[in-house]
């Protein structure tokens, strides 16, 4: 049985057929990390990406192919997780341009989407690397497309379109020698294929049954006599919407978000609002829901719509969590201001630690376990100032803040491309407010590269690099992606690392405990350090991260 024809029905099944084999398959992707610490994350940061795009489509009428194929793109954009989970998603925003229009696709129409997704991607990458999933998207793409002829099959399509991504992925390791050294494939080229695969048997019906496994807040049965006769609306109705823009009622094609925005701004806080073509999403705090639907429905007409009284939201979480100590740092206020900043971190520790010096919201999430566009778009929201200069503190978190500053629209997004924990802490513990944004961010920048942020962690597998050899199981010191030193124990390999990355250049010696890691064992190294270093402040704080048994910053 061979495909002609793609329909809109017939796409959403491949997605979903896609998410099941990456799903069953992201372990083996997880594994495919070039550096021997539990960082492999890729399979399952593209997994939530796609399953995005799955929960929107699941139990919906899909309607056209280019109808599906931008509501799937949109969820993935909203769900994405990563370096990885970014490309992806925006392979399949790529997708969806190609598909503009186009109520079935014929093979024609798939070639031209397939190499939209991979012009997209692309673009997306400040700096494209050849070896990664970038490549291997790309030459399959152009390898399937070079054999169309008007009678191919969609099964034919996608059996050239694999066969390529396996041999392309086969090829990484030569392009990229950090792959070759380590002796893997990459890990996002890999979790592509799998995809692919699923998106192939979807055309033969071979998947079966899969429903997102994306992870939702729940509704539940709220216990409405938590807010009686006499109770007082302390914090108001969260409010959001989808609003279609109507040609009757305005310009369309020419609307300014502002004009809904700045009203919103004005009516509430916690504001996200911004337009993905005719559609406004749109998010508030406020004590009127009904002046702000009113005022919006002069532009369109609602397709979506969610009021829910938060004091009655909060009254219930208070009974449900009153043995819970609240962290002081989460009840903050924040009034309006000049500037803000957001950085990711994992760990309470760690994240008070941020707080302590001025941040003013905490994304949480770092190693292994990346935040969504979604958190950062909401982050945003809470700072409530004119520019919010972010700390992704992580490489593999730059891309996703990068794209949920594009989206954002109410307020200047400014990303400092920190790729260490420690990195993001000198720039933040030296914030000077005074001077405009061009000056603020040299600043930071400046402070940022004069640190120096080391780590230790335990190997997961036997490896060679950078002149040192690795056992599994061996604690190991590093710099970024240079391995400087491995031992049995952590404290000695800890020692080891100080030794090597302290210089009389640095006048504080901070080392953040990991969740693993013994207070004893820690005040002993600091001890230790101090003692050979005189001169050089050392600081203990208990991290609680993941991961990373120490983190040393030096500033």
């Amino acid at each position: 049985m061979s495909t002609a024809t793609l329909s809109g029905s017939l796409y959403a099944e491949m997605i979903k057929g896609g998410a099941a084999i990456l799903n069953q398959n992201r372990a083996i992707v997880n594994d495919l990390n070039v550096f021997p610490i539990p960082d492999g994350d890729t399979g399952d940061n593209m997994f939530m990406t796609i399953d995005s795009g799955v929960g929107v489509l699941s139990g919906k009428d899909t309607g056209s192919l280019a109808i599906t194929a931008k509501a799937a793109a949109a969820g993935m954009l909203s769900g994405a997780r990563g370096n990885s989970g970014a490309i992806l998603s925006q392979i399949f925003a790529g997708i969806s341009k190609g598909f503009e229009g186009v109520e079935e696709a014929q093979i024609k129409d798939v070639c031209k989407a397939f190499s939209c997704g991979v012009d997209q991607a692309y673009k997306a990458v400040r700096q494209p690397v050849e070896g990664t999933i970038l490549t291997v998207f790309r030459e399959a793409v152009a390898f399937a497309n070079s054999l169309v002829e008007d009678s191919t099959s969609l099964e034919e399509y996608f059996d050239n379109l694999i066969k390529e991504l396996y041999a392309s992925l086969k090829r990484t390791p030569d392009l990229l020698d950090v792959l070759k050294e380590a002796g893997v494939v990459d890990s996002g080229g890999a979790g592509f294929v799998y995809i692919a695969e699923g998106m192939k048997q979807a055309l033969s019906g071979g998947i079966g049954q899969y429903e997102s496994n994306h992870q939702t807040s729940a509704s539940h049965a709220i216990d409405i006599t938590t807010f009686t006769e006499d109770s007082e609306l302390k914090f108001g109705y969260c409010t959001e919407f989808l609003l279609r823009l109507q040609n009757k009622k305005c310009d369309v094609e020419h609307f300014d978000l502002k004009v809904i925005s700045d009203f919103l701004e004005a009516s509430g806080d916690s504001v996200v609002a911004f337009m993905d073509g005719s559609i406004v999403k749109a998010h508030v705090h406020t004590f009127a829901p009904g002046e702000i639907l009113n005022y919006c429905q002069k532009f369109g007409e609602f397709l979506t719509l969610k009021i829910e009284n938060m004091t009655l939201q909060h009254n219930e979480t208070t009974i449900q969590n009153n043995f819970e100590e609240k962290n002081e740092f989460e009840m903050r206020v924040k009034p309006h201001k000049r500037y803000g900043l957001v950085c990711c971190a994992a760990g309470e520790g760690l994240k008070n630690a941020f707080y302590e010096i001025g941040c003013d919201y905490v994304v949480d999430g770092g190693q292994s376990m990346n935040p969504s566009v979604g958190d950062f778009l909401k982050a945003f929201a809470e700072v409530n100032t004119d520019t919010v200069f972010v700390f992704p503190n992580n490489g593999n978190i730059i891309m996703t803040a990068n794209q949920a500053g594009e989206l954002y629209e109410n307020a200047n997004i400014v990303v400092i491309p920190t790729k260490s924990i420690g990195a993001g802490y000198a720039a933040i513990s030296m914030f000077d407010p005074d001077g405009d944004e061009d000056q603020v961010k040299a600043g930071l920048e400046e402070a940022a590269d004069q640190s120096l942020c080391a780590m230790v962690s335990r190997a997961v597998r036997d490896t060679d690099k950078d002149g040192v050899s690795v056992a599994k199981d061996d604690f190991i010191g590093f710099v970024g992606s240079k391995i400087l030193c491995a031992g049995k124990t952590v404290n000695d390999t800890a020692l080891d690392l100080a030794e090597k990355v302290y210089s009389d250049d640095y006048g504080i010696f901070m080392i953040v405990r990991g969740a693993d890691t013994l207070e004893d064992d820690a005040n002993a190294l600091a001890a230790e350090i101090g003692s050979r270093h005189s001169l050089c402040e050392t600081i203990v704080i208990d991290g609680g991260q993941p991961v990373f048994d120490y983190i040393f910053i030096l500033m």
